[in-house]
């Protein structure tokens, strides 16, 4: 009895061609990193003083919004306390360069050691909230931000020998190298400095978003439930979320007090943490390129106010109270009217349009090849 032969499809002759190939994300977002450094170099030339300064100052900021776009945006958990971790990372990093000094070291070169100690310190302080936070939800969860708010800056008080008070402590920096030049502006070196650590932050956040912690802070945010039933571990998702939120924000703390060369308790106050949770909402919830725009707004807006009040002719006491208040109402303004305009704030208007111009650009026409004559 002879076995029936199944005959197999004809192969092809010529394979056919391997699809093209996507940019691994680390190479993606480090090529964006490139050209943004690119543009900050060139940029630094372009500005004086004192925007090179609130240009660096924008850098630092852009540290502590984008971890709080991933823990509040991307994780679903409020924080009113960010502003507290960013002054654990400034009083750290000023006790440590202290420290550096009293033993003869004054190198710049060290100075990465002071801002990798801060981001450890703040680390070990947001492990501990984190699993406090992961215990509590609504209302509760902000209370105990809110709380870590307020306490931590009071500290300085309340060891004074140490922190020095509402005095606060300075921060010794080296000057820019002499192989710049004894005439480069020290606020340009200020922007090098930053700018770099600002743009590390982002790329590491931006490949921790794309990776499984990221879509699990995503499924943890939609539905704990249905996260829960798919295997995820929610309570410890959370507190990765918080530890990694609190580092950004430490480092960014941390370049802050490196930028001001000093520290008191009033420049992180529960005020600070406020602005932070508007600027995320206003440069766009859950989008680190929002977070860039919500750290231009915290620099851009307060200075707005400054200059609001000196075209005012006011007491000096009436001068003084409206430029307190006036940054914050104006915050709440631009809030409320990106909120009503734009929900997806600024970053999502902005990929709101990019959508629009490109439905509306014509297709491509396609040229079909003509039949062979017969």
């Amino acid at each position: 009895m002879s076995a029936t032969r199944v005959a197999s499809p004809p192969r092809p002759a010529v394979d056919p061609p391997a699809g093209p190939r996507s940019v691994p994300t680390l190479l993606r977002h480090l090529a964006v990193a490139l050209v943004a450094a690119l543009a900050v170099l060139v940029l630094s030339y372009q500005l004086d003083p004192f925007r090179n300064f609130q240009l660096a100052t924008v850098a630092a900021y852009v540290c502590a919004t984008a971890g709080l776009t991933v823990l509040t945006g991307l994780c679903g958990q409020l924080s009113l306390g960010h502003g507290a971790l960013m002054a654990v990372g400034a009083y750290t990093v000023a006790l440590c360069q202290h420290a550096l000094v009293d033993r003869g070291l004054t190198s710049g070169a060290l100075l990465p050691v002071s801002l990798g100690v801060a981001v450890l310190v703040t680390v070990l302080v947001g492990a501990v909230v984190g699993v406090a936070a992961a215990r509590l939800r609504g209302p509760y969860l902000a209370g105990l931000t809110l709380a870590v708010a307020v306490v931590v800056p009071a500290s300085a008080v309340t060891f004074d020998g140490l922190l020095n008070g509402e005095q606060g402590l300075t921060v010794p920096t080296a000057p820019a190298p002499a192989a710049l030049g004894l005439a480069f502006p020290y606020e340009r070196w200020q922007v090098w400095l930053a700018a770099p650590a600002a743009l590390l932050c982002l790329v590491l956040l931006a490949n921790l978003v794309r990776s499984r912690y990221g879509r699990a802070f995503r499924a943890v945010r939609d539905d704990e439930v249905a996260a829960r039933l798919a295997g995820i571990h929610v309570a410890r998702t959370q507190v990765v979320a918080f530890v990694v939120s609190a580092a950004a924000a430490g480092l960014g703390g941390a370049l802050l007090a490196v930028l001001a060369q000093s520290v008191s308790p009033g420049a992180f106050g529960l005020t600070l943490s406020l602005f932070l949770v508007m600027a995320v909402v206003i440069g766009g919830l859950g989008r680190l390129a929002g977070a860039v725009w919500g750290a231009v707004a915290l620099v851009a807006l307060p200075d707005l106010a400054h200059s609001v009040t000196d075209l005012l002719t006011l007491a000096p006491a009436t001068a003084r109270r409206l430029e307190g208040n006036l940054p914050l109402a104006i915050f709440g303004s631009t809030l409320i009217v990106v909120m009503i305009a734009a929900p997806g704030g600024v970053q999502g208007a902005l990929s709101r349009l990019g959508r629009a111009l490109r439905k509306r650009r014509p297709p491509h026409p396609t040229h079909h090849p003509a039949p062979p004559d017969r």
